[in-house]
């Protein structure tokens, strides 16, 4: 193996964005007279806010406004500054990681550094953050994997990305990466390791300390992520 690239997923992986990204769009929608529940933006985990809204309207026929698009981004940023923080155990992991690692998200960038803002992990990243809104195709694509690779010099083969849904778990399977899935969130559902592994993933883990493990198990870590 070449040198390892650790590629993580944003919302619901390093930060427990999830469930607020839920009731923000449950509260627009709502006020728009879209009397949308919470549960199927749930199905739309992992995608960009247009795949979303495309696919709000597949599973419930709702055609959201276009002129109300940013009314979804005010919402979501205003919870997301009152509310959001890290997922559980990955300040210390972090913290001790010492492979090169990126962020690869479906969201805006706008919304990445935000979020790694407000919850005090943007410094393990630096200027390695990516998002969809770079490539031609979002999740469940792997055009955004592909292209964070080739920015740090990573190959493929070499590479590992840490997923919350079906979605970029796909994406990092056609990108010929390791998939790890990771249901650590607070948004995790009965059966949503089965989804993650239905889509390929190579491993289903409930806690940075199971990633650690599965992660030096395969090489991507050379020594213990102590604290995780």
């Amino acid at each position: 193996m070449t040198t390892p690239l650790i590629i993580f997923d944003c919302d619901g992986v390093l930060v427990d964005s999830e469930p607020l990204a839920a009731i923000a769009y449950e509260r627009v929608y709502n006020k728009h007279g879209l009397a949308l529940k919470r549960e199927i933006v749930g199905q739309c985990i992992g995608m960009k806010q247009a795949d979303i809204i495309t696919r709000i309207e597949e599973l419930t026929g709702f055609a959201f406004p276009a002129h109300a698009d940013g009314d979804i981004w005010l919402e979501t940023k205003a919870l997301l500054e009152e509310e959001l923080q890290p997922t559980r155990g990955i300040v210390p992991f972090l913290s001790n990681l010492k492979t090169p690692r990126c962020v690869a998200s479906s969201s805006s960038m706008e919304r990445i550094e935000l979020s790694l803002g407000v919850s005090g992990i943007a410094n393990f990243f630096g200027d390695d953050v990516f998002s969809t809104s770079m490539v031609k195709n979002g999740k469940p694509a792997p055009d955004i994997f592909l292209f964070a690779a080739e920015k740090l010099g990573g190959a493929p083969a070499s590479s590992v990305v840490i997923e919350d849904s079906p979605f970029g778990v796909q994406g990092a399977v056609a990108a010929g990466m390791t998939a790890i899935g990771f249901t650590g969130g607070s948004h995790t559902f009965d059966g949503h390791g089965e989804k993650l592994s239905g889509a390929g993933a190579h491993a289903v883990c409930a806690s940075w300390d199971e990633i650690e493990a599965e992660l030096r198990q395969r090489g991507f870590i050379g020594e213990a992520v102590a604290g995780a």
